[in-house]
């Protein structure tokens, strides 16, 4: 089995023991806190969860799917990470923390995602379609981040921790805030003229935003009174027409 994914790759099918290996090894290279294999093995609850859903999933495509179930849900109430059976997720995947992290039906993920505690990969339809986000390559998501419906990330996409993604990114874009924004494509940072400037890391706040406009907006009035009493101070006074003045 392969599944196509944002950029026209596949996620190939490989040995359960080379997964294994895999999933495990990469944790050295996102987490400096990993000292040794055994540790990862015995403390990293993520590791279990995505160990324990490579079994799962080879279950649900064997139409084993009370099996497959039943040990899916055996991992979450061991690791607190949600994972459904039916999730295609690719090599090298890494749940950092794992608390809360929810993956959906039909979520595709592609190869040496991360994702973080809290973070939702979840559907928007009780129709029996794609209804699970799609992440291409190297997608990171941040904490508490939520990716909702039958979107794509593309390759290479950051998602920046509480935001709450509902529509298609381009490769190489970090998107933050709710709902979520691209503010850097490929390196380049998209400036918002009429609110604030965001990095990575923070979210928008709508109420900076609204003070930002109302800012922006005294400065325009400001400017026009400014213009309105030159113009006044430079107006013949016995040209102005008063009512009191007769007509001859």
């Amino acid at each position: 089995m392969v599944v196509v994914i944002p950029d026209g790759a596949v996620i190939e099918e490989i040995g359960l023991l080379q997964q294994w290996r895999e999933d495990v090894a990469c944790v050295f290279a996102r987490d400096p806190a990993a000292h040794g294999r055994v540790e990862v093995m015995l403390a990293y609850p993520g590791v279990h969860a995505v160990l324990l859903h490579r079994v799962s999933h080879r279950l649900w495509r064997s139409d084993w799917c009370l099996a497959a179930r039943l040990l899916s849900s055996f991992t979450r109430w061991l690791t607190h990470v949600d994972i459904h059976p039916g999730a295609t997720i690719g090599r090298r995947f890494f749940i950092d923390h794992g608390t809360g992290v929810v993956i959906g039906e039909t979520t595709v993920i592609g190869d040496d995602v991360t994702l973080y505690h809290g973070v939702t990969l979840g559907g928007t339809s009780w129709d029996k379609v794609k209804r699970h986000p799609t992440l291409g390559n190297n997608v990171l998501v941040g904490a508490g981040a939520k990716v909702l419906g039958a979107i794509t990330l593309g390759n290479n996409v950051r998602v920046g921790a509480n935001s709450v993604v509902v529509k298609d990114v381009p490769h190489c874009c970090t998107v933050v805030g709710i709902p979520g924004r691209v503010i850097l494509t490929k390196g380049v940072k998209i400036q918002n003229p009429y609110g604030i400037d965001l990095d990575h890391h923070l979210v928008p706040d709508p109420v900076g935003r609204a003070i930002n406009c109302v800012l922006e907006r005294l400065d325009r009035l400001e400017r026009q009174q400014q213009l309105s009493d030159k113009h006044c101070e430079s107006c013949d006074a016995d040209s102005v027409c008063h009512p009191e003045t007769e007509v001859s």
